[in-house]
């Protein structure tokens, strides 16, 4: 009898900034996800610069970064997305991601590496609201191209109170609404 295999995830945050609190979030949920079992895979956008998606680059062939990332998420059952908001909204870098792996190519089909897979959305920022404005338009994004959002999405209002130095959550109740909405992600993906 063979042993059934565990759910691969990608953890990442729509920030390139170094000391991110939303990378933190991003970590904390991998960290959660691996004690419910999963695999995690965490990724720095800082890792895959890319260009400003433009069909004209794309036709000159695709960028070596993307299709590292779209072999990457090839590999995954779902995703952990930490998205800041900027202006209400997701953050340049995160959309431009998003954009450049629904593009089909020679290996992929439109939306390939979104469909049917599970994501937990989550946001966190010093002011009240957490990021909730930009986790709407997250979500707005994503299921169009396919992908089951968990239906708890998670906002942390006062993000410089809720991780120590190390980035690691010391908010017992926002670490305990995280580790749900990671849980019902887990617990959603079919293998």
């Amino acid at each position: 009898m063979s042993e059934q295999r565990k759910p691969r995830l990608l953890a990442l945050a729509g920030s390139l900034r170094k000391d991110s609190h939303n990378r933190y979030l991003a970590a904390n949920a991998a960290r959660l996800a691996r004690e419910a079992g999963a695999e995690v895979v965490e990724v720095n956008l800082r890792d895959y610069p890319l260009p400003l998606f433009d069909e004209d680059v794309e036709a000159a062939g695709l960028p070596d970064n993307v299709r590292a990332l779209k072999d990457l998420f090839a590999t995954a059952d779902g995703f952990l997305m930490a998205s800041p908001e900027y202006n209400g909204s997701v953050t340049a870098a995160l959309k431009n991601l998003i954009d450049w792996i629904s593009r089909p190519d020679a290996q992929f089909g439109r939306a390939e590496l979104f469909e049917g897979r599970r994501a937990a959305l989550f946001a966190t920022s010093p002011g009240g609201l957490g990021g909730m404005r930009g986790l709407n338009h997250l979500r707005d994004i994503l299921q169009p191209l396919g992908t089951w959002i968990t239906p708890m999405m998670l906002a942390v209002p006062g993000s410089f109170q809720v991780f120590d130095e190390q980035g690691k959550m010391v908010d017992e109740t926002m670490e305990s609404q995280l580790r749900a909405v990671v849980e019902q992600t887990v617990a959603a993906i079919q293998l």
